[in-house]
């Protein structure tokens, strides 16, 4: 044995040895396998095994890549993940440090567009009944596009072709790149402060590929449509371009061109449906008139029009007749009430300590009116009140 072998080294000396090499060695990799032990705590960092049928690997995916990653890492996801070797010295294993994680089976966009898509309609931002209806002759539009593009250009040739007495408010953002969805749903926002000013907002721009449309597939940009109290058409792309602000939207147009067609009317169609109104409510008339005139003529020789009285008279007999029934009705119940009077007043007399006292006897009462019924409830001294059948004796006891 070698005397530099026989020379010890630490723990950490071998350790960041160990660490170098794999570094060095494993300094860009792919790794395929599936998603384990999912863990995100409170930091932001994430935290996974990846394994296959035989080995596992610990892997780490720091918060600002985890940020940037499209879609949402879940359990059991088969993924390719793209990074470096290091070694955790603290408890000498070794980890993926995860740079890049492309799903395995469909593209990163792809997945985290279903993700979301899946995410909001189990919030109810695609429920029919929440969508709003578009006014029918707005005057005031809002664009949220690029004041640049060929959306906007398309968009206001088709309407002041269609409709020209309409206003446009252009809101100048960016529709593709970082920060444009930020800009997006920032400006819907603000729009919101000219509600009764604005009668519809419209966010629209020209196609492109999943990744020039991916801003109106942000989720902030959906919330801010759906949290709009204004009504919104979305008019993005071409007709095979579906964003989840499409789905989001009141009302979705195929394309910007379409977005103006659905918003206003076309002023020609309107000439030819306003005469056609005019000629219906002039024949609608004319036909009044005459039904009128007819119904005049037939009302002149009516008789209740040549004896007006007539109803009020025999409405006044039938009220006569049913004063006599009512003056009748209370004769026969003041009399039967009478009677049951009288009955009960005998039923009294009989119980009443007054008709006890009529018929010979006399009921004393001390000054307070309590009955006096012993000797022993008085004193010399007293007031007492002794009551008769004709009148009451006021005594004093000696």
């Amino acid at each position: 044995m070698s005397s530099s072998l026989e020379k010890p080294v630490s723990v950490s000396v071998l350790t960041e040895a160990i660490r170098y090499s794999l570094n060095k060695m494993f300094n860009a990799v792919w790794v395929e396998g599936e998603v384990s032990g999912l863990s995100r705590p409170a930091s932001g960092h994430v935290y996974f095994t990846l394994k296959d049928k035989t080995a596992q690997l610990n892997s780490i995916l720091w918060r600002t890549e985890a940020n940037r990653l499209p879609f949402d890492l879940k359990e059991g996801q088969k993924v390719i993940c793209g990074g470096y070797i290091d070694l955790y010295a603290q408890r000498g294993n070794y980890q993926l440090i995860v740079k890049k994680v492309q799903p395995i089976g469909v593209g990163a966009l792809q997945l985290a567009f279903q993700q979301l898509k899946e995410k909001l309609s189990r919030e109810g931002l695609f429920d029919p009944s929440a969508k709003k209806t578009l006014p029918r002759y707005p005057k005031n539009i809002a664009v949220v596009t690029s004041p640049t593009g060929a959306a906007i250009r398309d968009f206001q040739q088709v309407l002041t072709r269609r409709w020209p007495m309409t206003n446009v408010l252009v809101v100048p953002v960016r529709v593709q790149g970082d920060g444009s969805a930020g800009e997006i749903a920032d400006a819907i926002d603000s729009l919101q402060a000219m509600q009764g000013d604005i009668d519809v907002i419209v966010v629209t721009r020209g196609g492109g590929s999943i990744e020039d449309l991916w801003s109106f597939n942000d989720e902030g940009v959906c919330r801010a449509v759906f949290a709009s109290k204004i009504p919104v058409i979305s008019g993005v792309g071409h007709e095979i371009d579906v964003t989840l602000c499409d789905l989001v939207a009141d009302v979705r147009a195929l394309t910007p061109s379409e977005a103006a067609e659905r918003l206003v009317p076309d002023r020609a169609t309107f000439g030819k449906q306003l005469a056609n109104v005019e000629g219906r409510m002039r024949g609608a008339v004319a036909a009044k008139i005459e039904t009128a005139q007819l119904l005049l003529d037939r009302f002149t020789h009516h008789r209740r029009l040549t004896h007006p009285l007539e109803p009020i008279e025999r409405r006044a007999m039938e009220v006569d007749r049913c004063e006599q029934r009512l003056h009748e009705q209370m004769k026969r119940l003041i009399e039967s009430h009478g009677r049951e009077v009288a009955q009960l007043a005998e039923k009294l007399e009989l119980v009443s300590p007054l008709g006890i006292v009529k018929r010979g006897y006399s009921l004393t009462t001390k000054p307070g009116g309590s009955v006096v019924r012993s000797v022993t409830q008085v004193e010399r001294g007293d007031v007492i009140e002794t009551r008769v059948a004709d009148g009451t004796i006021v005594s004093r006891v000696e």
